[in-house]
């Protein structure tokens, strides 16, 4: 009796759970697909694909960007985010994780920690990761993750196909990300509201443009230093409440 005592919370935990890890294995498992036809093909194809997937991806961040409320919140907060992530140097600790991760693997390869870096960024930022995860945490319904474990799973191929196994490794801060989100939905879901939401994917689509461009190799932009201001996005959306203008 008192074990069944102790297992009714950690199944319901589980359950909390459960569209965050069908995401997870969705990204292995096509990542592993992806690293199987990676040395058949050639390095010019390689990069044409990840040019394409690049522009497609800038695609998606601007439709994301386009949803915004209030375009100046969204940029106060981006700023501000960016000092913070600069302080705190967020890129450079997501760029040491992947190294530590390399080196646990015994490997040596400088694509690995792009790839953990690029695929991690893609697939926790944006709408669908948190609202997702809220509703999977709330009621178990996991319909949103399960979309988009799909579409990250296509990216999880093409993404490890040009960059490597890092890719798969991006499950792990992913887990954590979202089943935190799920695991206190019952207190984020209140404080949430549907221009709040816009603004944080408005946030999340720049995001996902500066993904883009450092797929397409144009320029490199530190974006996971800027991820601070989704955090900010819902503190000044509180705050913006007493302001008198």
């Amino acid at each position: 009796m008192r074990k069944r005592r102790w297992l009714k919370p950690y199944c319901w935990g589980m359950l909390e759970l459960t569209g965050t890890i069908i995401n997870a294995a969705a990204i292995i498992l096509a990542g592993a697909v992806g690293l199987v036809f990676r040395t058949g093909i050639p390095a010019h194809i390689s990069r044409t694909i990840q040019d394409g997937l690049g522009m497609l991806i800038m695609a998606i961040g601007f439709q994301y960007a386009f949803q915004a409320d209030n375009l100046a919140m969204v940029g106060i907060c981006l700023a501000l985010g960016a000092v913070w992530g600069e302080l705190q140097r967020w890129e450079s600790r997501l760029e040491s994780l992947g190294r530590k991760l390399e080196k646990i693997l015994g490997g040596d390869d400088s694509q690995f920690v792009k790839g953990f870096v690029s695929a991690t960024l893609l697939f926790c930022v944006g709408a669908m990761a948190i609202v997702g995860s809220l509703q999977d945490g709330l009621t178990h319904d996991y319909d949103i993750l399960l979309v988009k474990s799909m579409l990250d799973g296509i990216f999880a191929m093409i993404f490890a196909a040009s960059m490597g196994v890092g890719v798969l490794f991006s499950a792990l801060p992913l887990v954590i990300y979202q089943g935190g989100i799920s695991l206190g939905a019952s207190y984020i879901k209140p404080l949430l509201t549907d221009p709040m939401l816009d603004n944080i994917t408005a946030l999340g689509g720049v995001l996902i443009v500066g993904i883009g461009i450092n797929a397409l190799g144009l320029m490199r932009i530190k974006v996971a230093n800027l991820l601070p201001g989704l955090f900010l996005v819902p503190i000044f959306m509180a705050l913006s409440q007493y302001w008198p203008w």
